[in-house]
């Protein structure tokens, strides 16, 4: 989980770091691997993800796990600045919003989460994790007025939340829950969408690459975690080999190295597909889970979790041609850069 942003929210350009990654200064070149294999690729890292989360927490406090991802993550997007001879945002302003950007899509998120997991399944993260589109599409109502709502959206908003209500088992009372925990990984579902409506806002236009905001803004989560974990943990006794690996492994491959495969498939075949990927994360974290870890699945988790995803395609979906035409033309921003690596 590095969760990855999640595609497709409304009003969010097209929402998995996907679009928003996209560099269209990027050099065109062939790349060595065929897109499908590269999809996979960052399918099964974001997938695995809440996996190592889980696994992380067994050997460090949460804020570590996130600490420790962020800096990984910084180290990948900074050998590739390196490489590209990316430059960093000058401005003081931009560096202001960056740090905004950092605490709701890196420091926020990604502490809830790791809290989340303490308490709850990984598979259940994984599924909230993909009610990110229905969240962005409710606060696009609110926030963007150019977003405007069609009935497949809001027919698709309250098919998603019926799936939410459907894994929770809400008509057992939430009974075999643990309450504060997935409303943790709920927030951090949140926490995605009210970051990218924030960058729409303030970052479009400002100048510097994606690759260089995104670096930045990882670099800025990363030195916001450094303050906080001293405070509300102490200093490990050791470094346990599977935890410490899991955890260099979520920074290094779901934060870091994830987001360069994004800016590729966006590149070569646009953000309607690569932001598909986002409806694998929660059949791979929950496979994950089941099969590496042993959690129990009732019947109610994976017809949800279908119920949920299907709510998220509608909300994702463009108008139709008469919607369209209805409507008239409607102008989007596109945000140069952000990351949410699940």
């Amino acid at each position: 989980m590095s969760a990855p942003p999640a595609p497709g929210t409304p009003g969010t350009t097209q929402t998995s770091p996907a679009s928003p990654l996209a560099d269209p200064a990027g050099p065109p070149g062939r790349p060595a691997l065929d897109w499908r294999l590269r999809f996979a690729a960052l399918s099964l890292i974001w997938g695995f993800s809440f996996l190592l989360i889980k696994v992380g927490t067994h050997g460090y406090a949460p804020f570590q796990v996130t600490l420790g991802r962020l800096l990984s993550g910084t180290a990948v997007l900074a050998v590739a600045m390196a490489v590209k001879r990316e430059r960093l945002p000058r401005s003081a302003r931009t560096w202001g919003h960056l740090a905004v950007a950092a605490f709701l899509l890196n420091a926020l998120p990604f502490s809830l989460f790791a809290y989340a997991e303490l308490t709850i399944p990984s598979t259940l993260a994984g599924i909230c994790n993909a009610t990110s589109p229905l969240w962005g599409m409710a606060l696009s109502l609110v926030a963007l007025s150019e977003d405007r709502p069609t009935r497949r959206r809001v027919a698709g908003l309250g098919l998603g939340f019926l799936g939410v209500l459907t894994v929770l088992g809400a008509w057992q009372g939430f009974s075999g829950l643990d309450f504060s925990g997935t409303a943790m990984a709920l927030l951090a579902s949140l926490s995605y969408p009210v970051g990218w409506i924030y960058v729409r806002r303030t970052l479009a236009g400002s100048g510097s690459s994606a690759l260089s905001l995104t670096g930045s803004q990882l670099f800025l989560g990363t030195v916001q975690l450094a303050l906080v974990t001293p405070l509300f943990t102490s200093a490990p006794n050791g470094f346990p080999l599977w935890p410490t690996l899991a955890v260099v492994a979520l920074g290094a491959l779901g934060t870091g190295l994830a987001v360069l495969l994004q800016y590729g498939l966006v590149t070569e075949v646009g953000p309607t597909t690569a932001q598909m990927v986002t409806y694998f994360i929660p059949v791979i974290a929950t496979a994950a889970g089941v099969a590496v870890l042993g959690e129990q699945l009732s019947w109610n988790t994976p017809v949800g979790a279908l119920v949920v995803l299907a709510g998220a395609a509608l909300t994702s979906s463009g108008p139709r041609a008469g919607e369209a035409r209805a409507r008239g033309p409607r102008r989007r921003k596109r945000p140069p850069g952000l990351s949410r690596s699940s």
